[in-house]
């Protein structure tokens, strides 16, 4: 991609030195050709850093993914150990309920 562009200057630099005044074509050509060496330049330079602002973007995106997968596993873990409480609780009011069952039920036979 960078080559296609300097190239591309380097064309655009020969065709305005062919323009140019008779009496200064080399001098027309030799700015022109340093004004295409920095565009080009400044072409290298943007794509590095669209580059660079990619990788962050993408190592930003990473760390969230990672960061939001880990509060859903703390999050089921936590929901999990609820979920345990909560049937040990029931199942010892279920067993306090059929005590209560069975004693009545002693006293009921005594009559």
């Amino acid at each position: 991609m960078n080559s296609k562009i300097a190239l591309a200057a380097a064309l655009a630099a020969l065709s305005l030195a062919g323009c140019a005044k008779k009496e200064a074509p080399v001098d027309a050509a030799v700015d022109a050709a340093a004004q295409a060496t920095d565009a080009a330049s400044a072409a290298v330079d943007a794509a590095a850093v669209a580059g660079d602002a990619a990788a962050d973007a993408a190592a930003a995106a990473g760390a969230a993914a990672t960061d939001a997968a880990g509060a859903a596993v703390d999050a089921t873990a936590a929901a999990a150990g609820d979920a345990a409480a909560a049937t040990g609780d029931a199942a010892a009011a279920a067993g306090a309920a059929a005590q209560d069952a069975g004693q009545a039920a002693q006293e009921a036979t005594k009559q």
